[in-house]
């Protein structure tokens, strides 16, 4: 029962952190060039994986693999935010 939760709070933050974090960089950061350079989906990923995963050890349900995907699904949201910023133009 309690890895059923855990599977779909790690899915949650996932999908959670694509879709927040494409909306942000496609509205706010539209205009800020470092957003659209090719590292920016691995930095970002990457220290939203950092900051989760304190987050994600007091959680008893949920493990290491939730921060991660979080990360990934931050790093994904903004490299389609900029396909989607490249295709515009």
């Amino acid at each position: 029962m309690f890895a059923i939760i855990g599977m779909a709070a790690a899915a949650a933050a996932g999908i959670g952190g694509y879709a927040a974090t494409k909306d942000f960089a496609k509205r706010k950061l539209r205009f800020v060039d470092v957003v659209h350079s090719r590292p920016a989906p691995w930095i970002a990923g990457g220290v939203a994986a950092l900051l989760a995963a304190p987050v994600v050890a007091l959680l008893p349900i949920v493990g290491a693999g939730t921060a991660l995907l979080f990360g990934a699904g931050v790093g994904l949201g903004v490299r389609s935010a900029q396909k989607e910023r490249h295709l515009l133009e």
